[in-house]
């Protein structure tokens, strides 16, 4: 009897379809035929094979068109990989090929018409395409981009620095007018202390002193001699007692406006601050990655309204990737169906909002009644 095949998931099938997976030797490899050859021996038998012959009197036709081709291919692979994976970022130039080279059906630089990276690096800056700067451990490569959306979004963040700018420079400028009207005032208002003397031996020197009396304390005695003096002794004992309140409630009231001190030059400066700070900061978004959120709404299921989660993703400024706690499913919310979840006295917590918005904080305490709470900032943001 013949020996049984065993197919293709004999131990044999399997290895060499593991071998046929990852990356083979460049050497190997026939790009007009676009196959891979494991060893010499098979790219030697490929080499001589009809089909291989029949690429070869093609490509003797016409050199240039396939040669221009595979450039034109490798060259877009290249600036596409660049684009996407590093951006307008610094980069070494061989961290960009290794990446491109990963793809199994990459155009190979043999060929296209360079020769080596360092060519192709070279041919990339005198296009323009990428900005170029050679250094001791090597080339790296700079990607421009010059796609008119892109432009026009480098140009709109320009014009929004720019206005954050000049409305920095306008604060700053009336924070030091302020000073200096401070300054002005504090002159005028300056008092010179001179030396007691007197002119001649028979002047005598008189000084005045007078007492401060204690609005709180004087409440309780001034209404009923005034109300003695001003009344007589026709008025019972109720018209007095009367009297007395109503003189004291007066007395009061001037007192508590009078306590009332005027705002200082340092205190409208840190007002102007604070005033600023909230209007910079914020926002109609307030979802940070890494908070604790609440579900309020019913409309997924019961099973996730009222329970709690935390945001591990942001999709963009109003929705996000919630994972919740108690069953460890990811929901993609948006930021009407959340809210934030106040954590225990003394427990750290980030301000999403207003003007210290992404500053790290702990909670002192909470006021129900008043629906707020005091903070204190232990980290401001980056």
């Amino acid at each position: 009897m013949g020996k049984e095949k065993g197919g293709m998931f004999t131990a044999k099938a399997i290895g060499t379809r593991q071998k046929a997976k990852g990356l083979q030797k460049l050497k190997f490899y026939c790009q007009m035929c676009q196959k891979q050859c494991r060893d010499e021996n098979g790219f030697k038998c490929h080499t001589t094979s009809e089909s291989h012959q029949r690429q070869l009197l093609l490509f003797a036709d016409n050199p240039g068109q396939f040669l221009a081709g595979y450039s034109n291919e490798f060259n877009a692979g290249f600036l596409d990989v660049m684009k996407r994976t590093f951006a307008s970022k610094r980069v070494y130039a061989n961290v960009v090929y290794q990446e491109y080279i990963k793809d199994r059906e990459h155009i190979h630089m043999n060929a296209t018409r360079w020769v080596s990276l360092g060519g192709y690096v070279k041919w990339l800056g005198r296009e323009g395409l990428c900005r170029v700067e050679q250094t001791e451990k090597g080339w790296f490569l700079q990607y421009i981009d010059r796609d008119p959306d892109a432009i026009l979004r480098q140009e709109e963040l320009r014009k929004k620095k720019k206005l954050e700018k000049d409305d920095t420079e306008r604060t700053l400028k009336y924070i030091e007018e302020q000073v200096e009207r401070a300054k002005e005032q504090t002159a005028e208002t300056s008092k010179e202390y001179t030396e007691l003397k007197r002119e001649t031996e028979e002047e005598k020197v008189v000084m005045a002193f007078t007492k401060k009396i204690d609005p709180e304390k004087n409440t309780k005695i001034l209404p009923k001699s005034t109300a003695l003096e001003a009344l007589g002794a026709k008025r019972s004992r109720a018209d007095l007692s009367d009297t007395a309140s109503v003189f004291s409630e007066s007395v009061s009231s001037m007192s508590g406006a009078a306590a009332k001190r005027k705002m200082s030059t340092l205190d409208e400066i840190m007002m102007t601050e604070e005033k600023f700070k909230e209007k910079r900061n914020r926002k109609d978004h307030w979802l940070h990655e890494g908070i604790v959120v609440k579900v309020v709404t019913s409309k997924l299921s019961e099973k996730y309204n009222k329970k709690k989660g935390v945001i591990v993703e942001l999709k963009d400024e109003f929705t996000a990737i919630v994972k919740m706690l108690d069953s460890g499913d990811k929901l993609k919310l948006d930021q009407m169906h959340l809210e934030t979840v106040i954590p225990a006295i003394g427990k750290p917590l980030l301000v999403v909002n207003g003007a210290y918005r992404g500053c790290r904080a702990v909670l002192d305490t909470i006021s129900e009644k008043d629906y707020s709470c005091t903070i204190t900032i232990s980290a401001v943001r980056d």
